[in-house]
């Protein structure tokens, strides 16, 4: 069965750019049981279009739910498990993402080749 937590960027390369993916990826998203996004996402995303980074035609909440991307809660054990990581990788999003994909028995799906150092299941794009 195959479950995938993915990464901000990722739900992001889904809705407008799915070539950046490669086609290996692409076809397992497809493929998969079921795809979840962390709720700590839609917090990433909205700083950066609050702050003029990014420009997305709608909330990343609402282009993840029309790709039928599941929510994952945040949880106080998710953000507990998260601090107690090593410090590889001092995006606290990405250490976030690595609890709760480690947490919730999914393969994370991330670009970021910061996190191979964890002991995490890796889909890396």
């Amino acid at each position: 069965m195959s479950r995938y937590l993915l990464d901000s960027q990722i739900v992001l390369w889904l809705d407008g750019n799915r070539q950046r993916l490669g086609e290996e990826i692409f076809s397992k998203l497809a493929d998969a049981n079921q795809l979840y996004y962390s709720a700590a996402s839609a917090w990433e995303i909205a700083i950066k279009r609050a702050s003029g980074k990014l420009d997305l035609r709608s909330p990343f909440s609402v282009i993840a739910r029309s790709l039928q991307i599941e929510e994952i809660a945040v949880t106080a054990a998710h953000g507990e498990a998260a601090a107690m990581l090593p410090m590889y990788h001092r995006d606290p999003f990405d250490r976030l993402f690595v609890a709760q994909a480690k947490m919730e028995r999914l393969t994370l799906v991330s670009a970021d080749r910061e996190i191979r150092g964890y002991d995490v299941d890796l889909l890396l794009v």
